[in-house]
């Protein structure tokens, strides 16, 4: 099947803006983008006019909860977070997704296309990322990256936990110990693991350890989670220590140490940036912050961290944030191309570029104008979402098996 987008004001966000543009999409894949008189579009393609609308990438949220911990379900919905164990790294996300929660329908309506859905804060390893796209029947249809990192969680949230069980850690020492603990070992067990299969000699797998070696091996990125600045500079000293990739998660203080976070080159996923400081590491929350650190030279994408935030609201924070001093242009970056490259997921999503995933939003305008809306979304080049004007109600494409 292919079909072209035209007549829209096509913004590719890594490539300057085409007025009149078009977007030619074929196997699921975006095949060309251009000026119309560019574009080869081929006599039989369906064509989809965008006349007087913005034509972007779909929106990605880089830290979310969608599917694991599902809104208004309680307990029984809640899967986020396994606090049985410090050392979570063999978890995964994607075994408690749940593709029928609301939220994906909520992140269609935002223009969402894509979301990193991760384990929650509770553990000082919280266990790994998963990559899905924002529709789909199953979790099997909706992962386009199935191992994109693994979350860990520095501060309050595994010391308040632990504490709670009067058991380790119980204080920042001891969530910083329960890290080198557990990246030693797992050094230890990559060493062990090559001499035996280089002796030729069987080797138990540990799937804990497995994991982490991956991160010391730079296959799997450290997201970290951290608030507070001093929280951020653990990070760094540890990543230091073992050299794994690592982005910062929230980076609520990150604006008090722009100009390090931006010599040491570590990117972060910033937010929910409106949200009530609940807890004492949000006392320094500033919508100012996606500016401030964006002027040092610091890579940013901005987060909902959705249910905190409804993860439809995730272009309203970053349009509240140009407001505050960011720019609108990397207000765009920040929730495509930057969360794309900073976990790796920039072969697959983030741009309007051939050979892309056709994700791809028509908005009814400027996106960081709140008053404008997506209007049609397309995930893999299938169109998965209308707002229907008529009726004034955003219509989601069925995720469940009907007979025909």
């Amino acid at each position: 099947m292919v079909s072209a987008i035209v007549g829209g004001y096509v913004v590719p966000v890594d490539g300057d803006p085409i007025d009149g543009g078009t977007v030619l999409i074929e196997g699921g894949k975006i095949a060309a983008v251009g000026a119309e008189a560019d574009v080869d579009v081929p006599e039989d393609a369906e064509l989809i006019d965008a006349s007087g609308s913005w034509v972007l990438p779909g929106f990605i949220d880089a830290h979310a909860h969608l599917g694991v911990h599902e809104e208004g379900e309680g307990w029984s919905g809640n899967d986020v977070n396994e606090m049985t164990d410090p050392n979570g790294a063999r978890f995964r996300a994607l075994d408690g997704i749940d593709p029928t929660e609301t939220g994906f329908d909520d992140a269609l309506a935002g223009g969402v296309t894509s979301a990193v859905i991760k384990p929650g804060s509770g553990n000082p390893i919280g266990g790994q990322t998963v990559g899905v796209k924002t529709w789909g029947r199953t979790a099997l249809d909706m992962v386009f990256a199935e191992r994109v990192s693994v979350k860990s969680a520095l501060g309050e949230n595994p010391k308040r936990v632990y504490g709670d069980k009067s058991q380790t850690p119980s204080t920042r020492l001891g969530v910083a110990a329960v890290l080198r603990e557990a990246f030693t070992k797992a050094r230890n067990y990559a060493a062990q693991r090559e001499h035996a299969r280089a002796e030729g000699k069987p080797f138990e797998t540990d799937l804990t350890k497995e994991v982490l070696a991956k991160v010391l091996d730079g296959e799997l990125y450290w997201d970290q989670h951290v608030h507070r600045a001093d929280d951020m500079v653990t990070a760094i000293r540890l990543a230091d220590e073992f050299g794994y990739r690592l982005v910062i998660n929230h980076g609520t203080e990150g604006h008090l140490i722009a100009d390090l976070l931006a010599e040491r080159e570590v990117p972060v996923i910033l937010g929910p940036l409106f949200t009530t400081r609940s807890k004492v590491e949000l006392r320094n929350r500033t919508l100012r912050s996606a500016g401030i650190l964006a002027r040092a030279g610091v890579k940013i994408a901005i987060t909902t961290d959705h249910p905190v935030i409804p993860i439809n609201f995730l272009v309203y924070q970053a349009a509240l944030a140009v407001k505050d001093g960011l720019d609108p242009e990397t207000a765009l970056r920040s929730l495509t191309v930057n969360p794309a490259e900073m976990l790796g997921l920039d072969d697959r999503v983030g741009s309007l570029t051939p050979g892309l995933d056709a994700d791809v939003v028509i908005w009814s305008g400027d996106p960081l104008d709140v008053m404008n809306r997506a209007m049609r979304v397309f995930v893999r080049g299938r169109q998965v979402y209308h707002f229907d004007e008529a009726s004034g109600e955003g219509v989601v494409a069925p995720r469940r098996y009907r007979e025909s």
